[in-house]
């Protein structure tokens, strides 16, 4: 069988990096490139140098998109992970109906992102006009909160199935001996329970993070940045750019937005995932 492998990997693994090569790593690679360009069809190019990338910072729009973005992924990965993991812990306490509630918990994660945002949308201004408010009011506030309350909705099922699986690896007999040790629950949640599952909270710390970083879909169908942007944040501020603006410097500046928040997410997610794989437990 391992002579086989070695003779016939070729055969299974060139198929899919071609694939790759073609559907990824080129467009990538077009792209940082035309975010150097001031071009309105990719035959139609003229290099600029950095002048897109200098034109980033004075467009208020991305700035304001981007610490509406940074505060909505602090909030929005933060309560996500505390309650996935809370509903986690009660419903690995052999309940009856554990099944069940799982199911239930996991199926907003199968709804399509746009489909989410406009359900939401219409329950939260079906709310909010009973006291005079809307959604798009004269402030990003409720659209803020709207968000995260749509982000919540969708992920925090799917995280919990990860938490689960987690807590149930942590061995039984290392818990029944800290309870014969005299051990509170309390005790046992923060010393044993929570370091034997850090690998499940760094798988679920990096999909909220980068899920929320780059949300898209949801923002567009719920607030679509309303009002005046305030609501927008990076993923639609870069389509915005690119696509609602005139002008052939708009789409090289769009991509340029494109090329650094590649980078942005791909730092902050290095960072996170080194620090809490140092929290890990080596078994």
């Amino acid at each position: 069988m391992e002579k086989a492998i070695r003779r016939y990997w070729p055969v299974f693994v060139l198929p899919t990096l071609i694939a790759f090569i073609i559907g990824f790593v080129w467009p990538f690679i077009w792209g940082a490139g035309l975010s150097f360009c001031k071009f309105t069809t990719v035959k139609n190019v003229q290099f600029v140098g950095l002048s897109n990338y200098a034109m980033i910072w004075s467009d208020n729009t991305f700035t304001h998109a981007f610490w509406f973005t940074a505060a909505f992924t602090v909030v929005s990965t933060l309560l996500i992970n505390v309650l996935a993991f809370a509903i986690a812990l009660l419903l690995t306490r052999g309940m009856h109906g554990t099944n069940a509630f799982r199911t239930i918990f996991f199926l907003p994660n199968l709804i399509g992102g746009i489909v989410l945002g406009y359900i939401w949308q219409i329950l939260l201004n079906g709310l909010l006009s009973s006291w005079g408010k809307s959604l798009l009011a004269l402030n990003a506030t409720y659209g803020f909160w709207g968000l995260i309350i749509l982000m919540c909705w969708q992920q925090i099922g799917y995280m919990m199935i990860i938490y689960i699986a987690g807590l149930q690896n942590v061995p039984v007999d290392l818990v029944e001996a800290a309870r014969i040790d005299g051990a509170t629950s309390s005790q046992i949640l923060f010393k044993i329970k929570i370091p034997m599952v850090m690998p499940s909270v760094t798988i679920c710390t990096f999909l909220t993070l980068t899920n929320s970083f780059k949300l898209f879909d949801q923002n567009l169908s719920l607030t679509a940045g309303e009002p005046a942007k305030q609501s927008m944040m990076l993923a639609y501020n870069i389509y915005d750019t690119f696509y609602a603006r005139s002008g052939p410097q708009w789409k090289g500046i769009g991509q340029a937005k494109a090329v650094v928040f590649f980078l942005f997410v791909v730092v902050i997610s290095l960072l996170q995932l080194h620090f809490t794989r140092s929290k890990e437990v080596q078994a």
